[in-house]
């Protein structure tokens, strides 16, 4: 059960779930219908209200809109103008680069041009070079080949030893002028070279010196010779005469490309050897040179330091040698001072023995003179009485 109390009497009433379920939602009908049409009342107010505003914030926002769009409009008319004008001076700015990039294209091309123009000519000048060395390789050919079969054996060796010579000649005064260059007729070690060439410096120090050996044959000699065949005697000539160097100067193997390419260095069989044709004698004489000249200074302060070695040695030599005189004089001098030393010493005992003979002598004196001394007539007749008897007469008659 539920009690209910009446808000007006005070009087309190007892209803069972039922009739309070029906009372209550009889109260809630009716309050909820107020409440809500109160609700609905300030809703409408409320949305009225809000009505109100959103019409005023709509004309507002339709008046700014309007500003805007005018505002806008007007943005965009000068942003038009502007991107218009930037349009303008991008198109004109573009059109100056590619006006630029045309004259530079121009240009390129024209320099491509020249280049092209440059490097056929170039080429051209190239091919004509390579072209007359091959001509004048194939005339120098020609012309030893014509020149040694119209000489005899001997006299293709000879003419070339005179080529050689004729060439050092023309510019020992001008490249060459403290250099030695004149065969080799030293034979006493059995075999001797062709050339031996010596240069030294200012000093007198020598620089280079190099052995030379020129071979050559006819085209018709039945045994061909090979370069190698001369490398042995080569380096036994240069190491009996003192040469730095070994060069053959050869027209042997006239078509192996291997010598025919320039200056062949063979130091891999024989120590600082070279094979050359005739064309590359003077050229290789003036590359030992100035290899020789690029390690002078070294040379030199090697040969200083080797001069100061010797010095040093010397200095020890000569107070070796001093300290050795020096001994052997007072060796000397210790030995006839011990001599003398022994001489004094024996002097001495002499002298000691003659003094004592002399101290013997003196005592013995001495005592002879107090003999002599005490000696009386009476004393001498005393066994004589005869003489003593005569003495007494003597006395007498005086």
């Amino acid at each position: 059960m539920q009690e209910i109390k009446c808000p007006k009497c005070g009087e309190v009433f007892a209803v069972d779930e039922t009739e309070y379920a029906q009372i209550a939602r009889q109260v809630r009908d009716k309050e909820f219908e107020k409440e809500l049409a109160r609700r609905a009342e300030e809703l409408d107010a409320k949305r009225e209200s809000e009505l109100a505003v959103l019409r005023l914030q709509q004309e507002k926002a339709e008046a700014d809109k309007d500003r805007t769009i005018a505002a806008l409009q007007a943005r965009l008319d000068a942003g038009e103008t502007e991107k218009k004008l930037a349009v303008t001076e991008a198109l004109a700015e573009k059109e100056r680069e590619l006006l630029g990039k045309r004259s530079e294209i121009s240009e390129l091309r024209g320099k491509l041009q020249s280049k092209e123009a440059e490097g056929q000519l170039k080429e051209k000048a190239l091919q004509q070079q390579y072209e007359e060395k091959l001509r004048s390789k194939d005339e120098l050919i020609e012309y030893y080949k014509d020149f040694k079969s119209r000489q005899s054996t001997k006299m293709v060796g000879e003419s070339l030893e005179q080529h050689c010579l004729t060439q050092f000649n023309s510019i020992r005064m001008a490249a060459f002028p403290r250099a030695y260059f004149e065969k080799d007729n030293d034979a006493s070690g059995g075999s001797k070279g062709d050339f031996i060439f010596r240069e030294a410096d200012e000093d007198g120090t020598e620089l280079l010196s190099i052995m030379f050996e020129m071979k050559n044959e006819m085209d018709t000699t039945a045994t061909k010779h090979k370069n190698e065949d001369f490398f042995a005697k080569l380096d036994k000539d240069r190491r009996e005469k003192n040469c730095e160097y070994a060069v053959l100067v050869s027209l042997l193997e006239i078509d192996n490309e291997l010598y025919n390419n320039g200056i062949v260095d063979v130091s891999y069989k024989y120590p600082k050897m070279y094979v050359i044709r005739p064309q590359f004698f003077i050229p290789m004489i003036t590359l030992l040179r100035n290899a020789a000249q690029h390690s002078l200074h070294y040379r030199r302060e090697l040969q200083l330091v080797r001069d100061q070695q010797l010095d040093i040695r010397h200095f020890e030599e000569n107070m070796t040698a001093f300290k050795e005189a020096f001994a052997r004089n007072y060796r000397l001098a210790s030995e006839r001072f011990a001599t003398a030393i022994d001489e004094i010493d024996k002097t001495i005992h002499h002298l000691q023995k003659t003094k004592d003979a002399l101290l013997a002598s003196e005592n013995n004196l001495r005592l002879a003179n107090n003999k002599a001394e005490d000696l009386s007539i009476k004393k001498l007749t005393k066994n004589a009485p005869g003489v003593r008897k005569l003495f007494e007469e003597l006395d007498s008659l005086e």
